[in-house]
């Protein structure tokens, strides 16, 4: 038996859902208990294993506080090739805010105050990062 392949829309909405929930600091489990569903569950549509229906994307979307549009932002184009249109976010850095690194640092750093020591961070970041 072949092994199914997902969607491409259903593995990009499910991956925006993933993204917000991390946004808001929300467990799997807890996400699936607002939902009454099992973490699993949460876990399959993240993955795009399984179709979100259209009622089920709405109640997401009140729970994480978002449009329901936003998990189709950033939808790559019908051909395959990303659309990186104006005002849009390129892949790299949904990739990036994505993982558990990018998340804990775009927090830390959306935590500093004072602008003078964020420039002072990202300075540091840039000379790091040229120098590996």
């Amino acid at each position: 038996m072949e092994k199914k392949v997902p969607n491409p829309i259903d593995v990009h909405v499910g991956s925006r859902i993933r993204l917000r929930r991390m946004l808001v600091g929300m467990s799997q489990e807890k996400l699936g208990d607002m939902l009454g569903l099992t973490f699993q569950q949460v876990q399959k549509y993240e993955k795009g294993a399984n179709r979100v229906g259209a009622s089920r994307l709405y109640q997401i979307s009140r729970i994480l506080g978002v449009s329901v549009q936003f998990f189709f932002d950033d939808m790559p184009a019908a051909d395959g090739q990303d659309e990186v249109s104006e005002g849009s976010t390129p892949p790299y850095v949904m990739d990036f805010v994505s993982s558990s690194e990018g998340l804990q640092l775009n927090r830390a750093f959306t935590r500093i105050d004072e602008p003078a020591v964020r420039k002072k961070l990202l300075e540091l970041v840039k000379a790091l990062s040229s120098s590996a």
